[in-house]
């Protein structure tokens, strides 16, 4: 580990990752630095590269860090991490993945997660994305979760992406059962030419199961994002998906809602907006002494707060 790669974790993690209960870290294609205890394991993979980790039954406020670091340019990492969540177990999950890349090689990390929830589980999942450095290189960041909840499991996923990734495919697949809840915050900045697509696909297949998705975008220069929903009731549920974006200079947002309501008693809703910074936002920070640029960034970072 050297200051790069410190400064790579805080940004990905915000606090000091040995703080956990449990944590694996990630530099380069290999895991580097590895703790565990009685009530939370972290096993390799044997037949590919990644991680099982396994919490058990009735665990309580567990703590897990998973953080990803590339450094190398020109180096394309895939992992596949399964997280076991015991039944009745609670947990705060933080991964993400930052990337270094000084050079003019492409460096890429995919990341596909599988969560499966046991009756009665509690998962708090946060993902944050960062890129930095000075080569041509472009930092690609593709992760794909995908989320099984048994019934009374609980699951809220938070994302943030709001610094120098250049292209992402993010992809999030849940199937739910009788009695579950999930909720996914989403924050995404993009700029330069910068490529940002998301797609969430729900499957509510119990009675009572609920999701609330909510993106929030902003999009400057030259960079384009998709946000694409499809919420399948197939039970009695419920489901609300907003997307709102900001749109400023030459950026681009596109937005696809599909809801299909197969029973009933599906209670299926999507809402989208896509604009500008107000004016009216604008003047008032304006007339308090800040400048235009300083005003457009306090109005996109208390949007994305």
């Amino acid at each position: 580990m050297n200051k790069v790669d410190d400064q790579l974790l805080h940004e990905v993690l915000n606090e000091d990752v040995k703080t956990a209960d449990a944590y694996n870290i990630r530099k380069n294609g290999k895991s580097i630095d590895r703790k565990i205890n009685s009530y939370i394991n972290i096993i390799p993979k044997e037949d590919s590269s990644g991680i099982d980790v396994y919490v058990e039954e009735n665990t309580l406020f567990g703590i897990v860090h998973i953080p990803v670091i590339l450094t190398e340019s020109g180096l394309k990492d895939v992992v596949y991490n399964d997280f076991h969540i015991g039944k009745n177990a609670n947990v705060i999950i933080l991964a993400g993945c930052g990337i270094h890349n000084d050079e003019h090689q492409d460096s890429e990390h995919d990341g596909i997660h599988r969560f499966f929830l046991e009756e009665g589980a509690k998962v708090k999942y946060v993902e944050k994305h960062y890129g930095e450095g000075k080569g041509k290189g472009k930092r690609v960041l593709n992760p794909i979760t995908e989320i099984t909840m048994q019934k009374g499991s609980n699951m809220t996923m938070d994302t943030v992406q709001i610094e120098g990734v250049d292209s992402t495919v993010r992809t999030t697949k849940a199937t739910l059962y009788e009695d579950t809840t999930l909720v996914i915050n989403e924050k995404i900045l993009t700029n330069k030419k910068q490529y940002a697509k998301t797609e969430f696909v729900v499957d509510l297949n119990g009675n009572n199961s609920s999701t609330h998705v909510v993106s929030r975008s902003v999009a400057t220069d030259h960079s384009y994002q998709e946000f694409i929903s499809n919420i399948t009731g197939n039970d009695k549920s419920y489901a609300h998906v907003e997307c709102d974006a900001i749109i400023k200079d030459h950026g681009s947002v596109k937005a696809i809602p599909e809801i299909y309501a197969k029973n009933v008693d599906a209670n299926l809703i999507h809402e989208a907006a896509i604009g500008k910074i107000a004016g009216q936002q604008l003047i008032k920070l304006m007339s308090l002494g800040l400048s235009e640029k300083e005003a457009e960034k306090v109005i996109i970072e208390g949007f994305l707060k």
